[in-house]
C-alpha cells in the first residue's frame, strides 16, 4: 500500500523537496504584475553609472593628520619665499625631493605666496623637512564579540500528498526548518599587535635677513604635520599631509589638532596637480 501511495504522489504532484522522506513544497515563483515597468535601455545604463559613481565616492579612504602650527602676528603678510632643504639626508637633485618640494610650493601658492625669482630678495626662507620615523610596535586591547548560533525552529504540518483510487485525499506531514540565527552573547578582550610608521612633514619660515651679531633670523611660522599607519610609503601619503597644511600656513593652531582628510579632497587634487 505504501509503494502505491508513493507512486500516486509522484504522478499528481509537482517536483518537490523531501527531508527525511517527508514532502516539502516549493514556493511558487511570482511573476511581476507589470513587466513593462522594468528599466531597460538608456535609463538602466544611467542608473548603473550613477550607482558606480556613488560607490567610488564612498570608497575614498580617509587619513587622520595631526597638525601643530605656530605663528607670529602678521605672519600672513609675507608673500615671497625661497626654499631651503632642511634634511641633509635628502639630495636636492633627487626626484623624490623635487616632487616633495613641488607639493609644498603648490600648497604655499594656495595661501597667496609665490617663489621669489631672486632668493636673496625673498621675504622669508621656507625650510622643508620630511621623512618616515622608525617603526613603532603598538599593542592595543580591543573588545571582541562572542557569537552564538541558534538553529532555526522546526515545524511540522499536515499536507495533502495525493488521493486514493476513490478520490479521497491522502495526507502526510511536511517538516520545515527556519533559518539559523546568530546573536552576540558577550564580549572578550583581544590584544592586537601592529607596527606603525609615522610619516611627517615640517615646514618652518624665517625672516630672510642676514645674521646680526650672532642672533639668528626670527621664525615667522612653523607647521608640523604627520600621519600614522602600517604603511611606510611616504610618497603615497605626502600629498595628503601637504594638503592638510594649506589652511594652517601662517596661522596658530594653539596646540595639536587632528583633521580627517579624504583622497578625494579638492586640496589633495590641487597639490598633486602642481603649479
Amino acid at each position: 500500500m505504501g509503494g502505491r501511495l508513493r507512486a500516486i504522489a509522484r504522478r499528481q504532484l509537482h517536483p518537490a523537496r523531501f527531508w527525511l522522506g517527508v514532502f516539502r513544497p516549493m514556493k511558487p515563483t511570482q511573476l511581476p504584475a507589470r513587466r513593462c515597468c522594468a528599466p531597460t535601455g538608456l535609463p538602466l545604463i544611467c542608473a548603473a553609472l550613477t550607482a558606480g559613481a556613488l560607490f567610488v565616492a564612498g570608497c575614498a579612504s580617509t587619513t587622520e593628520v595631526k597638525i601643530d602650527s605656530l605663528s607670529k602676528p602678521k605672519a600672513e603678510e609675507v608673500i615671497s619665499y625661497s626654499i631651503h632643504n632642511n634634511n641633509p639626508l635628502v639630495a636636492e637633485d633627487s626626484l623624490r625631493y623635487k616632487e616633495a618640494v613641488g607639493f609644498v610650493k603648490t600648497a604655499l601658492s594656495g595661501k597667496g605666496l609665490y617663489e621669489a625669482p631672486d632668493a636673496q630678495k625673498a621675504d622669508i626662507v621656507v625650510s622643508v623637512d620630511y621623512g618616515v620615523s622608525p617603526p613603532e610596535v603598538r599593542r592595543e586591547t580591543v573588545p571582541e564579540p562572542i557569537y552564538r548560533t541558534k538553529p532555526g525552529a522546526v515545524h511540522t504540518e499536515p499536507i495533502q500528498i495525493g488521493t486514493d483510487p476513490k478520490g479521497n485525499p491522502i495526507y502526510g506531514t511536511a517538516t520545515q526548518e527556519e533559518p539559523t540565527t546568530t546573536e552576540i552573547i558577550g564580549y572578550r578582550d583581544r590584544v592586537t599587535t601592529s607596527i606603525v610608521y609615522e610619516k611627517y612633514l615640517r615646514l618652518s619660515a624665517r625672516d630672510n635677513k642676514p645674521v646680526a651679531e650672532g642672533v639668528p633670523p626670527t621664525d615667522i611660522w612653523t607647521i608640523d604635520a604627520a600621519c600614522e599607519g602600517e604603511s611606510h610609503d611616504l610618497r603615497a601619503n605626502l600629498p595628503l599631509i601637504v594638503a592638510a597644511t594649506i589652511d594652517y600656513i601662517g596661522k596658530d593652531t594653539h596646540g595639536q589638532k587632528t583633521i580627517r582628510i579624504k583622497d578625494s579632497n579638492p586640496d589633495v587634487a590641487f597639490v598633486k596637480k602642481g603649479l
